[in-house]
């Protein structure tokens, strides 16, 4: 079983997009293996990119118990130290909603009330009893991933976790539940320092400044490796949406990504143990991916796969958009190698 949660500490950088495609183009490239998405975001995007229909969400929040992550949450809220023994009620099947995509593709929808839950679920962490209370809580979403990898029998199993770029404390439910960590990010600054938080968040080590590692060692790092939590690693940094001149990226999206791995590749150098692999020096381990604006719209909003995704014209909202075979071309590549790294 192998587990990814695609997380930066900045939004609008990707992360469901290149989610929807991980679990997409594994799940067609390798039939035999149950791909399950969990969708710990409140805004439910890659929820709604794969169900294409918001009825769809609506229903599956009417139901009782909610067949959502929130769902399954409550469940635990309600016997916060027992064991969730059957969460069938809290998966679907989204061929059923989304002819396109494969059959051995599933869902645990995200949900609103992830929001609202989320301080009863910190406070519940808090209890004095049991001493593990904390640990407990924050393995709810690995016993989730355990339970859906008993339920796949002898299939292998792969589970792709959106996360919300907040750290709130079901951000966290979803990193203790990965082994790696995916991480978009856009070539700017906003996202350099983003990245720099998500290295001082979850394993309390400043890159730049001094005073973030200070902080960050009296905090959730800090409490995970004094309660034996086992903390992802990181696995892979995709560029992603970059801006090409000539098939290269442009200068100024360059710069800013090389100014990325080399800060990464100074950390490698001092805390080799907190990326998935050691001996790689992080910049080994970036992807660029081209924008390529109106394949992306085309794919979220009609819920289409990557593989299904064909040049030429196609209607959208009752308009013509036109996909070009060669950006398409390069956009595909570019994502595939993405998914290789998997």
């Amino acid at each position: 079983m192998t587990a990814y949660a695609f997380w930066n500490n900045k939004g609008g950088v990707g992360k469901s997009f290149l989610a929807f495609v991980a679990a997409t183009e594994y799940a067609h490239a390798y039939p035999e293996t149950d791909v399950y998405v969990i969708d710990l975001c409140p805004q439910a995007n890659i929820s709604e990119t794969l169900l294409v229909n918001p009825e769809v969400l609506h229903k599956l929040i009417g139901q009782t118990p909610r067949g959502t992550v929130a769902g399954y949450l409550e469940a635990r809220l309600n016997s916060p130290f027992r064991l969730v023994e059957e969460v069938s009620p809290y998966v679907c099947y989204p061929q059923d909603f989304n002819r396109k995509l494969p059959g051995n593709l599933r869902l645990v929808c995200g949900d609103n009330l992830l929001e609202i839950l989320s301080e009863a679920i910190r406070q519940t962490s808090q209890l004095a009893i049991p001493v593990d209370a904390w640990k407990q809580v924050l393995s709810w979403i690995k016993d989730l991933t355990m339970a859906l990898r008993k339920r796949s029998g002898n299939r292998d199993a792969l589970f792709i976790l959106d996360c919300n770029p907040s750290f709130a404390i079901y951000t966290q439910l979803a990193l203790v539940a990965a082994e790696n960590v995916v991480v978009p990010f856009t070539p700017d600054d906003s996202s350099r320092r983003a990245v720099e938080n998500i290295v001082a968040l979850l394993y309390g080590h400043g890159m730049a400044d001094p005073k973030i590692e200070t902080y960050a060692k009296i905090s959730f790092a800090k409490k995970a490796k004094e309660e034996g939590i086992a903390i992802p690693k990181l696995h892979t940094f995709v560029s992603n949406r970059a801006t090409l001149y000539k098939g290269k990226a442009s200068k100024a999206f360059e710069a800013v990504s090389e100014s990325i791995q080399g800060t990464l590749d100074v950390l490698h150098k001092r805390h080799r143990q907190i990326y998935a692999m050691p001996k790689e020096a992080p910049s080994e381990r970036f992807m660029e991916i081209p924008d390529y604006h109106s394949a992306c719209v085309i794919m979220t909003t009609k819920g289409t796969p990557l593989y299904a995704l064909k040049p030429g014209p196609n209607m959208l909202l009752d308009k013509r958009v036109q996909l070009n075979s060669e950006p398409l071309e390069r956009y595909r590549t570019a994502l595939a190698k993405f998914v290789e790294y998997l």
